[in-house]
């Protein structure tokens, strides 16, 4: 009987032989696609929106015009302003508080003093017009932006577009000091190569001179949408993106939803989910041994002891977190009503997260960083567009869907990416923990000094990490 079994199973196994590395071939062959392009796959759905009031006009095209716009003030304004500076109620602080209280209100009358009497509200919008800004209509609101180029450029160099987001309590002006180093590197003393920017600053909506939607829901994915929108129509097919606080969370959610258009992501804060076992694991062998899970020495030296640096010094600074993202329209009404209110809880903001240290300081250590007059400027913004509430909703409408913002990174970020770790920021993300969301770190750069406004106060260094990127990426 074997002998008639033979041919067949001669026969089965010739087949065999063809069909098995074909079948090898064609698994093979998907594998490697499937680990090849999901990343592709993997995106942020563009999809639309809509945040005009009432219903989205059914007929009507969207205006898509790009105005050119300037700030403007009146009497009438800076009377009123002066009015409410000049009817301030103070409440004591007790004694030796410094900034552990919040505001030090004996500085702060200091700083309401200055802003009264010194503080040239006029003189100040003429520097806010000094780059040209823009309005164009968007999902139905009005974007503000500013954008600049480069007055020179030298034959044969490519101008890369730049659009940097900034966060809460900043405005667009935080990028006033950054902007001529990127426009104009050479006459600043940067070793530019072959590298200069023109530079788009939008207002996230809801912030100055962006108007606030109108409809519940607005988060950073939407803003994410809405500036892709904008570069679209200011004729961009691929740019560079640059984010720090917010403007983290909506450069890296641009990155996730049209990673075509984008040529690099550079980031001064990231965020990362710090749960799970893994991640534990990792925190208390760092301590011991931080070789073995990927830490290097500037790493522990930034995130310990971890119970005091990242539970503690949290938890004291964002109150303001949980407050914005519950009930933000009964807080901001005594805030929208008070220019001093606005001051001490946008400026007490600007002494801690620029340096934890400064809660020792009678005066929150404000002007060893920062001229009164540029914070003022950005409390201005604030003050004048009667934006303060709409700017915190923000909170709400992002932590509401995402309470530990932290579901976006189940999608990978696949873009270059620079990342520029300040070391008085208000956390600290290792480069290893990073990787988990941004897979092609070009470049991590442990800065040697600076906090959580980067841009605003360390700018030629901010700049230089964005030059160093940004040319390793076109080298590429």
């Amino acid at each position: 009987t074997t002998m008639l079994y033979l041919p067949r199973s001669f026969g089965y196994s010739q087949k065999h032989a063809v069909l098995v590395p074909a079948a090898a071939l064609g698994v093979g062959g998907m594998l490697v696609y499937w680990l090849r392009y999901r990343h592709k796959i993997k995106t942020i759905e563009m999809s639309d929106g809509w945040w005009g009031s009432g219903e989205r006009p059914i007929k009507k095209k969207e205006d898509e015009s790009i105005r050119p716009f300037r700030i403007e003030t009146s009497d009438k304004e800076i009377e009123d302003l002066h009015r409410r500076l000049e009817q301030a109620r103070y409440t004591p602080p007790v004694e030796g508080a410094a900034f552990h209280y919040g505001f030090n209100s004996s500085y702060l009358q200091k700083v309401v003093a200055y802003w009264r009497n010194q503080f040239d509200w006029r003189k100040q919008v003429e520097v806010l017009n000094k780059y040209p800004h823009f309005k164009t209509t968007i999902e139905g609101i009005e974007i503000h932006f500013i954008h600049i180029k480069p007055s020179y450029v030298p034959h044969g160099r490519v101008v890369q577009p730049l659009l940097m987001v900034h966060g809460w309590p900043g405005s667009f002006y935080e990028f006033y000091k950054i902007i001529p180093l990127l426009t104009e590197p050479a006459s600043h003393g940067l070793n530019e190569g072959d590298v200069v920017f023109e530079v788009i600053c939008p207002s996230i909506p809801g912030y100055g001179f962006s108007e606030a939607p109108h409809q519940q829901g607005f988060d950073s994915i939407a803003a994410a949408r809405i500036f892709h929108k904008l570069m679209n129509r200011l004729g961009f097919k691929k740019y560079y993106l640059q984010g720090g606080d917010w403007g983290s969370r909506i450069t890296t959610n641009m990155a996730q939803m049209l990673p075509q258009c984008v040529k690099g992501l550079h980031l001064n804060l990231v965020f990362i989910a710090s749960q799970g076992l893994g991640r534990m694991i990792s925190i208390m062998l760092g301590a011991y041994v931080p070789w073995l899970v990927g830490l290097t020495r500037e790493d522990v030296h930034r995130m310990y002891p971890f119970i005091q640096k990242n539970i503690y010094d949290i938890l004291r600074e964002s109150g303001y977190l949980h407050i914005q993202a519950t009930k933000p329209d009964t807080a901001g009404c005594g805030l929208n009503d008070s220019p001093v209110g606005l001051a001490a809880y946008i400026l007490e903001k600007f002494s801690t997260w620029t340096d934890k240290s400064f809660l020792q300081k009678g005066d929150g250590g404000l002007e060893s960083k920062y001229a009164l007059d540029e914070l003022l400027i950005n409390v201005m913004i604030y003050w004048v567009t009667a934006s303060i509430v709409s700017s915190m909703r923000f909170y709400k409408e992002n932590l509401t869907k995402d309470p530990d913002l932290t579901a976006i990174s189940r999608v990978g970020v696949y873009v270059p990416t620079g990342i520029a770790a300040f070391p008085q920021e208000i956390t600290h993300t290792p480069q290893v923990w990073a990787k988990e969301v941004y897979k092609n770190i070009i470049t991590y750069s442990y800065m040697p000094r600076g906090g959580h406004f980067a841009a605003f106060e360390e700018p030629k260094l901010l700049a230089q990490d964005i030059m160093n990127f940004v040319r390793k990426v076109e080298h590429l």
